[in-house]
Protein backbone atom coordinates (compact mmCIF):
# COMPACT_ATOMS: atom_id res chain seq x y z
CA UNK A 1 0.00 0.00 0.00
CA UNK A 2 1.42 3.62 -0.84
CA UNK A 3 2.35 5.53 2.17
CA UNK A 4 1.88 9.62 2.66
CA UNK A 5 3.26 11.21 5.20
CA UNK A 6 1.52 14.58 5.73
CA UNK A 7 4.23 17.10 7.61
CA UNK A 8 2.67 18.50 10.06
CA UNK A 9 4.75 21.80 11.74
CA UNK A 10 3.73 24.29 14.23
CA UNK A 11 1.22 26.52 12.80
CA UNK A 12 -0.32 24.52 10.44
CA UNK A 13 -3.02 25.51 8.26
CA UNK A 14 -5.92 23.07 9.47
CA UNK A 15 -7.97 23.18 5.90
CA UNK A 16 -4.53 22.43 4.39
CA UNK A 17 -3.99 19.23 6.53
CA UNK A 18 -7.57 18.17 5.88
CA UNK A 19 -7.14 18.14 2.14
CA UNK A 20 -4.47 15.45 1.72
CA UNK A 21 -5.84 13.37 4.41
CA UNK A 22 -9.26 13.59 2.98
CA UNK A 23 -8.17 13.21 -1.04
CA UNK A 24 -5.95 9.82 -0.32
CA UNK A 25 -8.08 8.53 2.42
CA UNK A 26 -11.00 8.65 0.22
CA UNK A 27 -9.42 6.72 -2.46
CA UNK A 28 -10.36 3.13 -2.98
CA UNK A 29 -9.16 0.23 -5.37
CA UNK A 30 -11.68 -1.47 -7.45
CA UNK A 31 -12.00 -4.36 -5.39
CA UNK A 32 -13.23 -1.89 -2.50
CA UNK A 33 -9.58 -2.05 -0.48
CA UNK A 34 -8.21 1.56 0.64
CA UNK A 35 -5.34 2.61 -2.07
CA UNK A 36 -3.22 5.08 0.77
CA UNK A 37 -1.93 4.59 4.12
CA UNK A 38 -2.04 8.36 5.72
CA UNK A 39 -0.43 8.96 8.44
CA UNK A 40 0.64 12.76 9.97
CA UNK A 41 4.02 13.09 11.06
CA UNK A 42 5.68 16.38 12.81
CA UNK A 43 8.94 17.29 15.08
CA UNK A 44 6.89 16.75 18.42
CA UNK A 45 3.88 15.03 19.48
CA UNK A 46 1.17 18.34 19.58
CA UNK A 47 1.07 20.50 17.06
CA UNK A 48 -0.77 23.99 16.84
CA UNK A 49 -3.34 24.19 14.23
CA UNK A 50 -4.86 27.62 14.12
CA UNK A 51 -7.66 27.20 17.11
CA UNK A 52 -6.53 23.82 18.20
CA UNK A 53 -3.73 21.63 18.77
CA UNK A 54 -3.48 18.38 16.94
CA UNK A 55 -1.53 15.13 18.07
CA UNK A 56 0.92 13.66 15.40
CA UNK A 57 1.52 10.09 16.11
CA UNK A 58 4.41 9.55 14.11
CA UNK A 59 8.03 11.67 14.31
CA UNK A 60 10.50 12.28 11.60
CA UNK A 61 11.29 8.79 11.12
CA UNK A 62 8.43 8.31 8.94
CA UNK A 63 9.83 10.36 6.15
CA UNK A 64 11.69 7.89 5.20
CA UNK A 65 9.19 5.20 5.04
CA UNK A 66 6.72 7.17 2.88
CA UNK A 67 6.27 7.23 -1.05
CA UNK A 68 4.57 10.90 -1.18
CA UNK A 69 5.26 13.69 1.51
CA UNK A 70 2.79 16.32 2.08
CA UNK A 71 3.62 19.54 3.29
CA UNK A 72 1.04 21.78 4.30
CA UNK A 73 1.22 25.48 4.90
CA UNK A 74 1.95 27.43 8.49
CA UNK A 75 0.72 30.59 9.68
CA UNK A 76 4.30 32.54 9.46
CA UNK A 77 6.31 30.30 7.28
CA UNK A 78 9.80 30.49 8.96
CA UNK A 79 13.26 30.70 6.61
CA UNK A 80 15.01 27.93 8.30
CA UNK A 81 12.77 24.91 9.50
CA UNK A 82 12.82 23.20 12.34
CA UNK A 83 15.91 21.21 13.25
CA UNK A 84 16.19 17.65 11.36
CA UNK A 85 13.50 18.77 8.59
CA UNK A 86 15.18 19.91 5.74
CA UNK A 87 17.50 16.86 6.15
CA UNK A 88 14.77 14.12 6.78
CA UNK A 89 13.39 16.11 3.58
CA UNK A 90 16.30 16.00 1.40
CA UNK A 91 16.92 12.24 2.47
CA UNK A 92 13.91 11.03 0.87
CA UNK A 93 13.66 12.94 -2.29
CA UNK A 94 17.42 11.42 -2.73
CA UNK A 95 15.70 7.77 -2.23
CA UNK A 96 13.00 9.21 -5.14
CA UNK A 97 10.13 9.71 -2.42
CA UNK A 98 7.25 12.02 -4.54
CA UNK A 99 7.06 15.31 -2.50
CA UNK A 100 3.77 17.78 -2.46
CA UNK A 101 3.26 21.64 -0.75
CA UNK A 102 -0.07 22.69 -0.49
CA UNK A 103 -0.70 26.50 -0.77
CA UNK A 104 2.07 28.28 0.94
CA UNK A 105 3.74 25.09 2.16
CA UNK A 106 5.68 25.84 -0.93
CA UNK A 107 7.62 28.15 1.34
CA UNK A 108 8.32 25.15 3.73
CA UNK A 109 9.61 23.63 0.59
CA UNK A 110 12.08 25.95 -1.16
CA UNK A 111 13.53 26.65 2.28
CA UNK A 112 15.35 23.04 1.87
CA UNK A 113 16.75 24.16 -1.56
CA UNK A 114 14.71 21.36 -3.49
CA UNK A 115 12.47 23.54 -5.74
CA UNK A 116 15.65 25.55 -6.88
CA UNK A 117 16.05 25.72 -10.63
CA UNK A 118 12.51 24.22 -11.28
CA UNK A 119 8.72 26.14 -11.84
CA UNK A 120 6.32 26.03 -8.68
CA UNK A 121 3.25 27.78 -7.78
CA UNK A 122 1.12 28.78 -3.98
CA UNK A 123 -1.45 31.06 -3.31
CA UNK A 124 -1.32 34.02 -5.39
CA UNK A 125 -1.54 36.09 -2.44
CA UNK A 126 1.94 34.65 -1.42
CA UNK A 127 3.58 34.62 -4.83
CA UNK A 128 5.36 37.83 -4.87
CA UNK A 129 6.71 36.79 -1.22
CA UNK A 130 7.88 33.39 -2.11
CA UNK A 131 9.77 34.82 -5.45
CA UNK A 132 11.19 37.36 -3.38
CA UNK A 133 12.23 34.98 -1.00
CA UNK A 134 13.84 32.22 -3.15
CA UNK A 135 15.06 33.85 -6.37
CA UNK A 136 16.03 30.30 -7.51
CA UNK A 137 12.74 29.32 -7.74
CA UNK A 138 10.40 30.13 -10.88
CA UNK A 139 7.26 31.12 -9.52
CA UNK A 140 3.77 30.98 -11.12
CA UNK A 141 0.93 32.71 -9.83
CA UNK A 142 -1.60 32.02 -12.24
CA UNK A 143 -2.01 27.69 -12.65
CA UNK A 144 -3.58 25.35 -9.79
CA UNK A 145 -0.78 23.26 -9.18
CA UNK A 146 2.14 22.68 -10.66
CA UNK A 147 3.34 19.00 -11.36
CA UNK A 148 7.47 18.40 -11.98
CA UNK A 149 7.33 15.00 -11.98
CA UNK A 150 8.66 14.04 -8.71
CA UNK A 151 8.14 17.22 -6.71
CA UNK A 152 4.88 19.19 -6.96
CA UNK A 153 3.35 22.63 -5.57
CA UNK A 154 -0.46 23.72 -5.38
CA UNK A 155 -1.86 26.84 -5.10
CA UNK A 156 -5.05 27.54 -2.59
CA UNK A 157 -5.64 24.79 -0.25
CA UNK A 158 -8.74 24.16 -2.68
CA UNK A 159 -6.38 23.80 -5.39
CA UNK A 160 -4.76 20.85 -3.17
CA UNK A 161 -7.83 18.85 -4.00
CA UNK A 162 -6.97 18.96 -7.52
CA UNK A 163 -3.38 18.33 -7.36
CA UNK A 164 -4.10 15.47 -5.10
CA UNK A 165 -6.73 13.92 -7.33
CA UNK A 166 -3.92 14.50 -10.18
CA UNK A 167 -1.82 12.53 -8.03
CA UNK A 168 -4.76 9.57 -7.64
CA UNK A 169 -4.72 9.18 -10.82
CA UNK A 170 -1.11 8.96 -11.86
CA UNK A 171 -1.15 6.53 -9.57
CA UNK A 172 -4.51 4.13 -10.16
CA UNK A 173 -5.93 5.76 -13.13
CA UNK A 174 -9.07 7.91 -13.95
CA UNK A 175 -11.71 5.33 -11.87
CA UNK A 176 -10.10 5.82 -8.68
CA UNK A 177 -9.47 9.22 -9.15
CA UNK A 178 -13.15 9.81 -10.05
CA UNK A 179 -14.74 8.22 -7.18
CA UNK A 180 -12.60 9.70 -4.98
CA UNK A 181 -14.15 13.02 -6.74
CA UNK A 182 -17.51 11.97 -5.95
CA UNK A 183 -16.33 11.81 -2.21
CA UNK A 184 -15.22 15.48 -2.12
CA UNK A 185 -18.38 16.35 -4.23
CA UNK A 186 -15.64 18.25 -6.75
CA UNK A 187 -14.91 18.14 -10.39
CA UNK A 188 -12.06 15.16 -11.45
CA UNK A 189 -11.44 17.42 -14.77
CA UNK A 190 -9.86 21.00 -13.64
CA UNK A 191 -6.54 20.85 -14.69
CA UNK A 192 -3.46 22.11 -13.30
CA UNK A 193 -3.02 24.97 -15.53
CA UNK A 194 -5.83 26.31 -14.77
CA UNK A 195 -5.60 29.86 -13.76
CA UNK A 196 -6.34 30.87 -10.26
CA UNK A 197 -8.58 33.59 -10.01
CA UNK A 198 -7.17 36.48 -8.82
CA UNK A 199 -7.89 40.35 -8.19
CA UNK A 200 -5.25 42.49 -9.76
CA UNK A 201 -4.64 45.48 -7.68
CA UNK A 202 -3.82 48.33 -9.43
CA UNK A 203 -0.01 49.34 -8.73
CA UNK A 204 -0.27 52.02 -6.43
CA UNK A 205 1.85 54.97 -5.90
CA UNK A 206 3.87 55.89 -2.96
CA UNK A 207 1.65 57.17 -0.35
CA UNK A 208 1.64 61.58 -0.92
CA UNK A 209 3.29 61.23 -4.28
CA UNK A 210 2.30 63.47 -6.87
CA UNK A 211 1.02 61.08 -9.37
CA UNK A 212 -1.71 59.83 -6.95
CA UNK A 213 -4.83 62.75 -8.04
CA UNK A 214 -4.12 61.32 -11.81
CA UNK A 215 -4.38 57.69 -10.58
CA UNK A 216 -7.56 58.46 -9.05
CA UNK A 217 -9.08 60.39 -12.01
CA UNK A 218 -8.02 57.74 -14.05
CA UNK A 219 -9.82 54.75 -12.40
CA UNK A 220 -12.70 56.99 -12.30
CA UNK A 221 -12.60 57.64 -15.98
CA UNK A 222 -11.11 54.39 -17.24
CA UNK A 223 -14.39 53.36 -19.18
CA UNK A 224 -13.81 56.52 -21.41
CA UNK A 225 -11.18 55.99 -24.62
CA UNK A 226 -8.32 57.95 -22.92
CA UNK A 227 -5.57 58.74 -25.02
CA UNK A 228 -2.16 59.44 -23.82
CA UNK A 229 -2.34 62.90 -24.74
CA UNK A 230 -5.34 63.34 -22.57
CA UNK A 231 -3.71 62.09 -19.46
CA UNK A 232 -0.74 64.00 -20.08
CA UNK A 233 -2.89 67.22 -20.35
CA UNK A 234 -4.46 66.45 -17.18
CA UNK A 235 -1.07 65.97 -15.40
CA UNK A 236 0.32 68.91 -16.68
CA UNK A 237 2.95 67.58 -18.65
CA UNK A 238 3.85 66.33 -21.94
CA UNK A 239 3.31 62.88 -22.86
CA UNK A 240 7.20 61.66 -22.20
CA UNK A 241 7.36 63.65 -18.79
CA UNK A 242 4.53 61.37 -17.79
CA UNK A 243 5.73 58.21 -18.84
CA UNK A 244 8.82 58.95 -17.07
CA UNK A 245 7.41 60.19 -14.14
CA UNK A 246 4.34 57.45 -13.98
CA UNK A 247 7.34 54.30 -14.63
CA UNK A 248 9.00 56.01 -11.18
CA UNK A 249 6.08 55.97 -9.37
CA UNK A 250 4.32 53.44 -10.11
CA UNK A 251 6.41 50.52 -11.78
CA UNK A 252 4.08 50.61 -14.86
CA UNK A 253 3.26 53.10 -18.07
CA UNK A 254 0.17 55.32 -18.07
CA UNK A 255 -1.32 52.57 -20.87
CA UNK A 256 -0.61 49.61 -18.87
CA UNK A 257 -2.03 50.85 -15.64
CA UNK A 258 -5.09 51.72 -17.53
CA UNK A 259 -5.53 48.33 -18.61
CA UNK A 260 -5.18 46.97 -15.09
CA UNK A 261 -7.93 49.42 -13.85
CA UNK A 262 -10.61 48.47 -17.06
CA UNK A 263 -9.83 44.97 -16.06
CA UNK A 264 -10.23 45.23 -12.31
CA UNK A 265 -13.70 46.88 -13.29
CA UNK A 266 -14.98 43.77 -15.05
CA UNK A 267 -14.23 41.85 -12.49
CA UNK A 268 -16.74 44.17 -10.16
CA UNK A 269 -19.29 44.14 -12.81
CA UNK A 270 -18.99 40.08 -13.27
CA UNK A 271 -18.81 39.68 -9.89
CA UNK A 272 -22.30 42.02 -8.79
CA UNK A 273 -24.39 42.41 -11.95
CA UNK A 274 -26.03 39.80 -14.53
CA UNK A 275 -25.35 42.55 -17.34
CA UNK A 276 -23.99 41.02 -20.68
CA UNK A 277 -20.32 40.50 -21.97
CA UNK A 278 -21.17 42.89 -24.53
CA UNK A 279 -22.31 45.95 -21.84
CA UNK A 280 -19.73 45.08 -19.74
CA UNK A 281 -16.99 45.70 -22.22
CA UNK A 282 -18.34 49.01 -23.11
CA UNK A 283 -19.01 49.85 -19.08
CA UNK A 284 -15.10 48.77 -18.67
CA UNK A 285 -13.49 50.80 -21.29
CA UNK A 286 -12.83 48.32 -23.81
CA UNK A 287 -13.30 49.12 -27.95
CA UNK A 288 -15.67 46.03 -28.19
CA UNK A 289 -16.51 42.55 -26.69
CA UNK A 290 -13.29 40.69 -28.68
CA UNK A 291 -10.72 43.44 -27.06
CA UNK A 292 -12.14 42.78 -23.72
CA UNK A 293 -12.28 38.87 -23.63
CA UNK A 294 -8.63 39.31 -25.07
CA UNK A 295 -7.49 41.58 -22.95
CA UNK A 296 -9.65 39.51 -19.88
CA UNK A 297 -7.97 36.36 -20.71
CA UNK A 298 -4.45 37.64 -20.60
CA UNK A 299 -4.20 39.00 -17.29
CA UNK A 300 -7.34 37.34 -15.45
CA UNK A 301 -6.10 33.63 -17.10
CA UNK A 302 -9.79 32.75 -17.50
CA UNK A 303 -12.89 33.69 -19.59
CA UNK A 304 -15.45 36.67 -18.66
CA UNK A 305 -18.18 33.79 -18.44
CA UNK A 306 -16.06 31.25 -16.20
CA UNK A 307 -15.21 34.19 -14.21
CA UNK A 308 -18.51 34.95 -13.66
CA UNK A 309 -19.65 31.61 -13.00
CA UNK A 310 -17.26 30.81 -9.90
CA UNK A 311 -17.74 34.56 -8.60
CA UNK A 312 -21.57 35.80 -9.11
CA UNK A 313 -22.96 36.17 -5.38
CA UNK A 314 -26.20 34.72 -5.45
Amino acid sequence: MHTVAVLALDGVVPFDLSAPIDVFGWARLPDGREAYRVRVCSVREEVRAGPFTIRAPYGLELLAEADTIVLPGVEDPPEVLPPGVTEALCAAAANGTRIASVCVGAFLFAATGLLDGLRATTHWFAAPDLAARYPRVTVDPQVLYVDNGQFLTSAGAAAALDMCLHLVRRDHGSAVAAQAARMAVMPLEREGGQAQFIVHDLPPAPAGATMEPLLRWMEEHCDRDLALEEIAARAGMSTRTLNRRFREQTGTTPVRWLHRARVRRAQHLLETTSYSVERIAGQAGFGSPTAFRERFRRVVGTSPQAYRRAFRAG
